[in-house]
């Protein structure tokens, strides 16, 4: 069982940078591969960023690439979403989320969800 917490969330203007974090419980986070989704209001959940268990690999969705940046430390049980030259288009509710694999970018493939932290970007 993984339990995971997201912060770091909050009311930008367009342009600014937060930086959102995703604190694990549990031995085993190591194992997994963690990954960051999004979700605006009246649409699907998206894919944004994932990282392998040792952190060697990430992957990055074309509408943020160049922007944000994912890492975690194994150490401390994290994951860390760097979020640079924020767009309204950004705003949503960002979730981490924890699965088997290396790279996975697929929603359905992550077994533990966090509640999720709420970013809004204002023009």
């Amino acid at each position: 069982q993984v339990q995971l917490v997201e912060s770091g969330g909050g009311l930008v203007q367009a342009g600014d940078s937060l930086r959102l974090s995703c604190a694990a419980s549990g031995r085993t986070f190591s194992s997994y591969a963690m990954g960051w989704f999004r979700q605006a209001p009246g649409k699907e959940r998206e894919f944004v960023a994932t990282i392998s268990p040792s952190g060697g690999s990430t992957y990055v969705a074309d509408s943020v690439r160049g922007r944000f940046t994912i890492s975690r430390d194994n150490a401390k049980n994290t994951v860390n979403l760097q979020m640079n030259s924020l767009k309204p288009e950004d705003t949503a509710v960002y979730y981490c989320a924890a699965g088997r694999g290396h790279i996975v970018i697929t929603g359905p493939r992550y077994e533990y969800w966090g509640q999720g932290t709420q970013v809004t970007v204002s023009s």
